[in-house]
This record gives structure tokens, C-alpha cells and sequence, in this order.
């Protein structure tokens, strides 16, 4: 049975991904993200349109059994300020009025955790309003919150997942895989060292043999051997300072006193932000990748063994993406957002397979 979806929020597709691989149609797909789709047409379909998605006329989204998506979350976000009603925090209610208007048989909406606490302009949460305009559609509703690191991705990255079923149905979320400790009858945490130690040189092809089963995971499709993206990021004077002395696992208390920042003397002083200016630790999950992992100041983005920031193809690494999928930008922050905002594919995938026997029935 081919099960056909449509795609909304695509990015550069890492959602798509997860669903294409348990056999999963995508008919159709919209972003306005230039570079994103330019990504998405690389490595997954021509099947998607540049545009913004309050304009088009829903009509032309095709009729299929199940929407994915999730809405940009900058709104949402616990980082930085939150405006629930500007235009990105609107779009929510642009992809409920999408499952109004084509009624399949399941969507998945995804987003960052700060949903859960988000309100709107008349004081209630974002998240009990969704659920309730949810069911009176005749959606049997599932909300949860998942580590991608449960899964199989080695990122300690915790998103919002919403499932609705028309009608009846509730949707189970797939059992957990891995946990911290590997005890429970349930595996290790993938880590930072089982996902990068093959590609710790920035080099277009590989030079060490895969050591571990991830790393073979991710090398599976790449029958050319190169590694696209895989190019070091460009460190001021400042961050090479606070890089050399960060530790392995550590954070902005590593760096001497003698830096020139008031914000790190401040966080010196406060505490708080403890993954600002981390080096990762090799032996466990790599923290959120954010859209920032350019810079050490946003985030624990301090390799764990070399002086330097993570690349781009690291990071698409620790997102799960394989090594055959290549981002398309006209700039290096674009490249940047393109993985930081995506879904990690293993996560989808999960996802996925267990919906196939929900709408296969």
C-alpha cells in the first residue's frame, strides 16, 4: 500500500527523509527558503515549491493520507524573546487550517518544547488551544515529548511531537531504543565519538575506516566516498583564544579571566547557560545543535578533540543525516540553519514506521 503525504515546513527535508525511508510518497512539499528547497530538490524530490505558505490557495495541496511538518519555532523558543503572535508564531494556525481544509487520515506536527508553555495574545497556552481545534476536527490527539537520543541519534535534542489520528484511534509512540547507561535491556546512547571520530580531519574524503556502527550507518549510500560540507568553520581571534582552553566536557569556566568578554565574565560570575562555550564531551550525546554551531558563544559547539569549531558535515552527522545528503546554500549560515533547524531523520523514521500500522489499517 503506497501511502502519499505532503510536506509543509520542509526545510531541507530531514522530517521527509525519516518517511521516504519506510516507503512513505511525497506528492507534494512547500518552504520559502530558497537554499532549503534548492537542499530538498538535491536530495529528495523536485516535488517542492518556493513559497510562502499564508499565500497559497490550499486547493492546490494535493489530497493524501497523512501532512507532516513543523511550523518555524523561533516564537516558542526559551531562548531568546518570545512572541507568540508575530507572523512566524501565526503560522500554527496556518497549519491547522491546512488539516481543516484536507482532512487526512494523520498528520505529525513537530516543534521546539517551549510550545508547552507558550501563550496566546488572550493568555492561553498555544498547546491546549492546538489539541482542542484539533479534536473538534475528529482528531484523536497525541502529544509527547521526545529525545532524539531515545531514537538513536547521538543529540540530547528534546521536541514537541503531536500525532492526530481521524477518528477513533490513538497513536502509540514508538518504544525508546536507548537510554544514558545502556541498562533496562535498552542500548548505550549513541555518542559524539560513535558519530564523528571517521571525520575528525576536514578533508573531502574519508581516511580512516568506520568505527563504529553509526559511522557505517551514515557512510551506507555515499558510494562516491566524498564528503561534501565537511569544511572548517571560520574563528576570530577571540573564539581561538576561548577554544584552546575550554576542556573536554567543559564550558566558559575553563576560560581565564584575562578574556576580553563581558558576557563571559558575566556568565563567570552568574552561572546559567552551562552549554555556552562547551567542548563537547566524546563519551556522550552531543547537546541541541542550534543554527549557531558556527560560533562557540551559542551552544556547546567545541569539538571534543581538536581546537576548532564543528563542521557543517559534523553537525549534519549528529543530526543523523547521511553522508550522501548534501546541503545547498548560498551562504555558510544558511548552510547553518538548514541543519539546525531540521528534524533528525532517525527520529522521523521512528516515527514513521510505526505510523505505516496505523494507516495501513
Amino acid at each position: 500500500m503506497m501511502i502519499k503525504a505532503v510536506s509543509l515546513f520542509s526545510g531541507g527535508g530531514g522530517l521527509d527523509l525519516g518517511f521516504k525511508e519506510n516507503g512513505y510518497k511525497i506528492v507534494w512539499a512547500i518552504d520559502n527558503n530558497k537554499d532549503a528547497v534548492e537542499t530538498y530538490r538535491h536530495n529528495i524530490d523536485n516535488n517542492i515549491i518556493c513559497e510562502d505558505i499564508t499565500k497559497i490557495d490550499i486547493s492546490q495541496i494535493p489530497e493524501v493520507d497523512i501532512i507532516i511538518g513543523g511550523p518555524p519555532c523561533q516564537s516558542f523558543s526559551l531562548i531568546g524573546k518570545r512572541n507568540t503572535t508575530d507572523d512566524i508564531g501565526k503560522l500554527v494556525w496556518r497549519y491547522m487550517e491546512i488539516i481543516k481544509e484536507k482532512r487526512p487520515k494523520a498528520f505529525v506536527f513537530e516543534n521546539v518544547t517551549g510550545l508547552l508553555s507558550a501563550k496566546d495574545d488572550d493568555g492561553r497556552k498555544i498547546i491546549e488551544k492546538l489539541i482542542e481545534e484539533f479534536k473538534k476536527l475528529n482528531y484523536t490527539i497525541t502529544p509527547k515529548i521526545l529525545n532524539a537520543a531515545d531514537y538513536g541519534v547521538p543529540q540530547l535534542r528534546k521536541r514537541v511531537i503531536i500525532v492526530g489520528l481521524l477518528g477513533n484511534n490513538k497513536f502509540d509512540f514508538p518504544k525508546v531504543k536507548y537510554n544514558e547507561n545502556g541498562d533496562n535491556g535498552l542500548k548505550k546512547y549513541i555518542s559524539v565519538e560513535d558519530a564523528i571520530s571517521d571525520i575528525v580531519n576536514c578533508n573531502e574524503n574519508y581516511t580512516t575506516n568506520p568505527q563504529s556502527e553509526y559511522q557505517m550507518k551514515m557512510r551506507i549510500n555515499n558510494e562516491n566516498n566524498i564528503l561534501k560540507n565537511h569544511v572548517r568553520q571560520k574563528e576570530s581571534e577571540l573564539d581561538t583564544f576561548i577554544i584552546k582552553h575550554v576542556k573536554e566536557g567543559g564550558n566558559y569556566m575553563d576560560i581565564p579571566p584575562t578574556v576580553e568578554s563581558k558576557r563571559i565574565k558575566r556568565l563567570q560570575r552568574d552561572g546559567g547557560h552551562t552549554t555556552c562555550y562547551g567542548r563537547m564531551d566524546r563519551k556522550k550525546p552531543a547537546y541541541t545543535i542550534n543554527t549557531y554551531f558556527n560560533r562557540p558563544n551559542v551552544g556547546c559547539n567545541i569539538h571534543y578533540s581538536q581546537n576548532r569549531l564543528i563542521t557543517a558535515r559534523e553537525a549534519l552527522r549528529l543530526q543523523s543525516f547521511p553522508d550522501n545528503y548534501e546541503v545547498i546554500s548560498t551562504s555558510k549560515q544558511g548552510t547553518n540553519t538548514i541543519i539546525g533547524n531540521a528534524v533528525p531523520p532517525l527520529l522521523a523514521s521512528s516515527i514513521a514506521k510505526e505510523l505505516k500500522r496505523y494507516l495501513g489499517e
